[in-house]
């Protein structure tokens, strides 16, 4: 018989050639080939020319969906690339240099308590004056959006998950004399993995939950419109087109269904052989993508010679003897500590009075009461919720994580929900509430927690997918059942992801609120009072003095919450995973 390999050419390397090609690589060939002439196509389409006030087409003809779908996906893909880069910095650094962590773990929580609408309102001109006569500036200013409601709860996955490592993992590590990138790479790295894919999912999803607000951009009094199933959504709204939304509606599903096959689902399953246990997981990954990559010859081989690229070009730190370990490297004394403290402290300070003094000027001593007394009555509101989604969700992750199959079919449901965006919600809450007559500052209340209550859910399916098949016999062997399942075995192994989701949760409603505290369709709006209502209309005016008092307020409120009660947290969830 003859061989059914196919040669490539010459160009590619040795052990690639010496593979072949079968079929399958053949059948792969126009996904890959499609997909590259996609996105050369748009990156030509988000480089065009554009001046200030220039405004750009947008239709409600649904012919264009497609065309908006692929430059929503692309802006969307490039903010998931960004983050996960900045994930992994903040995480190595935080987690490793304990100086560090002092400084970039409250950093962290004033960045995420900072909305949407003030990041755009500070960083758009900069954008635009880095690439003038282009819509380049614009299209980063949309990414560095995007970027905002994807990178936080990556960067604290991350971080969590390096410092929960467990200790006989760890012990492992120093015996066989890993240098510190060694064993970030060799073992804390795949270890987070699992629960780092998952908020991967969930960064997509809320970058399609502030989709309208990200693509959406005013400067200089000037509104523009990128074209993308944001814009088109924010076009439905004003219009009162119904049609329109519906037909949004079903271009979500399908960008997220699409999403889901060809990218998280099979890197879900590939995951599943970073699982901390001794046996492999029983349940396959249920990618048929996967499958297919599985049976090819010369992609496999592509890719293993890439991956071993890419390895080397990390770990060249190698340790110079393999029987002695690098000398530590000497932490610094008390009084090195101290000083950075304080200059640390000092900084704080000088920040915090300069700001007081703006402010002061601009608004006056009882506007600041008032916006304080507005961020009360949103904490009330993001704390009850966050209590209220843990009741539902942890219950319904753990049994999503302990049943891989279900999992399987449940994820892109989970998705499609984490990403609906509020926005969508408005006829029917103006609707019922306008016809029943109802509160709006308690009926509001839950378009807070409705894109961000996703948060709780998928960290603790990625908690309870991640506990060891081991421990799980251990339980039923130990015949634990009902409430005391609950309360020694279940909860515990999923409370660090739970600590995760909750931080990600409670500061994406802080942020939510400026969307779900203002709700109109066509002319009818209603407002419930807070201070996400507050930092919106300061927005819509333009007065740039009370936007920065309602986010300093903001970033007050989200950093007294962690310090008080999820840092706290945090340390127990390290505390029970080092025992």
């Amino acid at each position: 018989m003859t061989d059914p390999r196919r040669p490539l050419p010459s160009f590619f390397p040795r052990q690639v050639i010496e593979a072949g090609t079968n079929r399958w690589d053949w059948a792969l060939l126009p996904l890959v080939l499609g997909l590259l002439g996609l996105l050369g196509f748009g990156a030509t389409q988000m480089s065009q020319p554009f001046h200030l006030g220039q405004q750009l087409p947008l239709t409600l003809d649904p012919a264009w969906l497609p065309y908006y779908l692929l430059r929503t996906l692309l802006r969307m893909f490039a903010a998931l690339l960004c983050s996960l880069l900045f994930a992994a910095a903040f995480a190595v650094l935080a987690a490793k240099y304990r100086s560090a962590e002092r400084l970039l773990v409250p950093l962290l929580d004033i960045l995420q308590s900072i909305p949407i609408l003030g990041f755009l309102s500070i960083t758009v001109t900069g954008f635009i004056a880095l690439f003038p006569g282009s819509l380049v500036g614009v299209e980063c200013a949309a990414i560095f959006a995007i970027f905002t409601s994807q990178a936080w709860n990556m960067a604290f996955s991350l971080y969590q998950s390096l410092r929960t490592v467990p200790a006989e993992l760890v012990e492992a590590a120093r015996v066989f004399q890993l240098s510190g990138w060694q064993r970030f790479w060799r073992l804390e790295l795949p270890f987070a993995t699992p629960g780092l894919l998952w908020n991967m999912m969930m960064s997509m999803s809320g970058g399609w939950f502030f989709v309208v607000a990200s693509e959406a951009i005013t400067v200089s009094h000037q509104s523009i419109r990128l074209p993308g199933v944001g814009s088109y959504i924010a076009l439905a709204i004003e219009a009162r087109d119904l049609g329109a939304i519906a037909w949004a509606i079903l271009t979500m599903a399908i960008g997220i269904a699409l999403v889901d096959q060809l990218l998280f689902r099979p890197l879900v399953g590939w995951s599943q052989k970073f699982r901390f246990e001794e046996s492999g997981s029983s349940e396959p990954g249920g990618s048929w993508l996967l499958a297919w990559l599985r049976r090819t010859q010369g992609v496999r081989a592509t890719a293993a010679w890439l991956g071993a690229g890419l390895s080397r070009c990390l770990l060249w730190w190698r340790l110079p003897d393999g029987n002695a370990a690098p000398a530590p490297a000497r932490p610094p004394g008390p009084g090195w500590r101290r000083a950075g403290d304080v200059l640390l402290a000092g900084l704080v300070v000088a920040a915090s009075l300069g700001l007081l003094r703006y402010v002061h000027q601009e608004a006056g001593w009882a506007e600041v009461g008032q916006v304080f007394v507005l961020g009360l009555r949103t904490g009330a509101r993001v704390l009850v919720l966050i209590a209220l989604a843990a009741l539902v969700w942890v219950p319904i992750g753990v049994w999503i994580g302990l049943n891989p199959r279900w999992a399987g079919r449940l994820q892109g449901v989970a998705q499609f929900m984490a990403a609906f965006p509020a926005n969508l919600l408005f006829p029917v809450v103006v609707v019922v509430l306008v016809r029943w007559r109802l509160d709006p500052e308690l009926w509001l209340a839950p378009l807070m927690v409705f894109g961000t209550q996703w948060y709780i859910l998928f960290n603790v399916i990625a908690g309870a997918s991640a506990v060891p098949t081991e421990l799980r016999l251990a339980a039923d062997n130990l015949g634990l059942r009902g409430w005391l399942r609950w309360r020694r075995f279940l909860l515990p192994a999923v409370f660090p992801s739970f600590v995760t989701g909750a931080i990600t949760a409670s500061g994406g409603s802080w942020n939510a609120s400026i969307v779900a505290e203002v709700v109109s369709w066509g002319d009818t709006t209603l407002t419930a009072q807070g201070l996400g209502s507050y930092i919106a209309a300061m927005t819509s005016a333009g007065d740039f003095p009370r936007i920065a008092l309602g986010i300093g307020v903001m970033c007050v409120f989200v950093m007294a919450l962690n310090h008080l009660l999820w840092r706290p947290l945090y340390r127990l969830a390290e505390g029970r995973m080092h025992v």
